[in-house]
């Protein structure tokens, strides 16, 4: 085996650099075990010569397998948990404290003196399937043919933390103190210069090494894609190869506060999560303060806002186009108030969820990843139905016959719009690493939702101007409950078909947690929508034996409080309890029961600790007036000439400095 040598023009090099930091050089595999060919540009080869530009040097690599697919390699049995690699990574990439790109987490098992713990290291694995590159709306990523290295830019990203839930390995990291993610960059510098990464040079045990995926080191006899703790591979098919030969107890826990455990399969000899109620505690409480006061209130709200204009809108139009029972909808004393009241509900909406960004002054970036991000599909479509639905609505006071007819051509347009939105608003929750949400109950639930909630606004500025003006509403009445009566319907439908499904893996812990911390408002959830369907049926029945007027304005306002209340429950449940397939937990700020603590004590605000607690979601004047401040037309300028501009498909060498 032999060492590829330094190239000292690239990345500055030690006088004493010692032989283990280097890269080593050997006959390498045509195919990784996913059937993935190694060599990323077979067609080119080394001909490309492409310089990554790093610092400005146009030099090129001296490494021979620079456009091969490299990997770590760690080896649990040697790792003895000193968090070398972890310090020399952060101190190579000066991250503050609260952020890092590679951290140690273990797992344990057994008990004294038959103790055991597996220490894993972990950071960015570079995935042949890269679910971050393909989630970010704003194109922050790129797989590189250089190394097969994923990397981030930090400054075009927007910080909306999708790539956070959509990786199954916490890699990328969002700061809350910039507004923006980062993560590891494989040391492409180093690379470049012949080196191993930072985190391989520190390692003190000899655990960690890096090289040419599938390329066992020296002294190794295994490259498994696994090991206790880790999560399912076929997620992202990662770069990395693990060798644990030490027996291991049949179950291994967490050191954080998650409910989960790793129990071993006597067949297959693999680790799958399953609940660790013992951890969790089956005290049954109900966490109000948390459940509502989440960071992730601003998604409640925005969802909710959003099916609920849709829904009402979508009865709107049919009562224009179609006439019937909902033909008052349409009516010139009803339809201005409606869709005024719709559009304040949207518009409250979308600010509450830009407000959320960690820099909300570059919202526009959402739109940059149309080919591959459900959320930018889903921004494509909400916006467009907002703007077509306040076109829709300045068109309502005229009654010209073509001014109508141009109505009418926006109305199906904005209902086309928000049908789109709404599916990619559900695709985006279909996340593998995020078991509870990967389920059709999801659509289910946004489904049931716009029709719902849709009905309930619809009635609830329909009904009080109809009863008032003596017209009757009998009808429309009816029609409106239907629509409840279905959604509510719907939702439990798929609430029950959810449960058979959440019986394994991380999705029966968020089950469990939503059973145990969080079981009150669960009870409470279920129970309203029971009553609320039931109270859309005595409507429905009501209403077909004559009920009218303020009578039924009365109903429909006691029908709406359970709904809304359902509605807001059932989602911030949605939000709360999911369990991310994360790595075992580390110290300090990737350790949910840290953050947790350093909340309810203060420390998180200290200057001293290096980060404070999440403000971007909590709306402030001076920092939306900052940021509106720090825009450019330049700027503006140059990024819509960028996304303009016809660009080469990520992953084929392209230079870090020309996006």
């Amino acid at each position: 085996m032999n060492r590829i040598e330094c190239h000292p023009e690239i990345f500055p090099l030690r006088a004493d650099e010692p032989g283990y930091a280097k890269l080593w050089d050997r006959e390498t595999q045509a195919a990784s075990r996913y059937g993935t060919p190694i060599d990323l540009t077979p067609e080119a080869g080394d001909s490309l010569g492409a310089s990554l530009r790093i610092n400005g040097n146009p030099e090129v690599g001296a490494n021979p397998h620079r456009y091969k697919q490299h990997g770590f390699y760690f080896n649990a049995d040697n790792c003895i948990g000193c968090h070398a690699c972890e310090a020399a990574c952060s101190e190579k990439n000066d991250n503050p404290a609260h952020i890092a790109f590679r951290s140690v987490g273990y797992v344990e098992g057994g008990t004294y003196p038959d103790y055991q713990r597996i220490n894993i290291s972990m950071a960015c694995n570079h995935c042949e399937d890269p679910v971050c590159l393909k989630g970010c709306p704003t194109r922050a990523y790129t797989k590189y043919a250089e190394y097969g290295a994923v990397l981030q830019d930090p400054d075009i990203c927007f910080g909306c933390g999708y790539c956070t839930w959509v990786c199954p390995y916490n890699a990328p990291q969002l700061d809350p103190v910039k507004g923006q993610v980062t993560k590891c960059n494989l040391c492409v510098d180093r690379l470049e210069a012949g080196l191993k990464p930072a985190c391989v040079s520190a390692c003190l045990g000899n655990a960690l090494d890096f090289g040419v995926i599938e390329n066992i080191p020296e002294n190794r006899i295994e490259a498994k894609t696994e090991i206790p703790g880790f999560p399912d591979p076929s997620i992202s098919r990662p770069n990395i190869r693990f060798q644990q030969r030490r027996s291991t107890h049949r179950e291994m826990t967490r050191p954080d506060g998650l409910p989960v455990k790793y129990h071993r399969d006597d067949a297959s000899g693999s680790f799958r999560p399953e609940v660790d109620a013992a951890k969790g505690g089956s005290e049954r409480r109900s966490n109000w303060k948390k459940l509502l006061g989440s960071h992730e209130r601003a998604h409640v709200m925005f969802t909710l806002a959003t099916q609920t204009v849709l829904g009402t809108f979508l009865l709107a139009l049919v009562g224009s186009l179609a006439g019937g029972a909902l033909a008052p909808l349409a009516a010139a004393p009803v339809e201005l108030p409606l869709l005024g009241a719709a559009m304040a509900l949207l518009v409250f909406g979308l600010f509450k969820l830009n407000m959320h960004l960690g820099k909300p002054h570059r919202f526009y970036r959402g739109f940059n990843n149309l080919r591959w991000s459900p959320v930018s599909r889903e921004i494509a479509g909400v916006a467009g139905f907002s703007g077509l639905l306040f076109g829709y609505g300045a068109l309502s006071p005229f009654a010209h016959p073509l001014l109508v007819g141009v109505q009418q051509l926006l109305g199906i347009g904005a209902a086309s719009s928000g049908l789109a939105g709404l599916y990619f608003m559900y695709r985006i929750y279909r996340i593998p690493a995020r078991p509870f949400w990967n389920h059709w109950q999801t659509a289910a639930a946004f489904g049931g939702n716009a029709l719902s909630l849709g009905a309930l606004l619809a009635g609830l500025v329909a009904l009080p101007i109809l009863a008032a003006a003596g017209v009757p509403a009998g009808r429309l009445g009816a029609a409106l409950a239907t629509a409840v009566v279905l959604g509510q319907g719907l939702e439990i439908v798929g609430h029950c078909a959810h449960a058979r499904a959440m019986t394994a893996g991380e999705g029966s812990v968020s089950w469990f947690l939503q059973t145990t911390r969080h079981y009150w408002p669960w009870v409470i959830r279920n129970g309203l929508l029971g009553v609320n369907l039931i109270l859309g049926l005595g409507l429905l029945a009501a209403t077909s034996a004559g009920l009218d007027g303020w009578v039924l304005t009365s109903g429909w306002l006691l029908l709406g409080l359970g709904v809304i209340a359902a509605a807001v429950i059932g989602r911030s449940l949605f939000f709360v309890v999911v369990i991310p397939t994360t790595m075992p937990g580390a110290f300090f700020w990737k350790n949910q029961d840290f953050v947790e603590h350093a909340r309810q004590t203060g420390l998180a605000d200290l200057e001293q600790v290096g980060v404070v607690r999440e403000h971007h979601g909590e709306f402030k004047w001076d920092e939306l007036i900052a940021a509106l401040r720090a825009v450019k037309a330049p700027d503006l300028r140059a990024h819509f000439r960028e996304i303009l501009v016809w660009k080469p498909l990520p992953g084929r060498g392209r230079n870090p400095e020309s996006r």
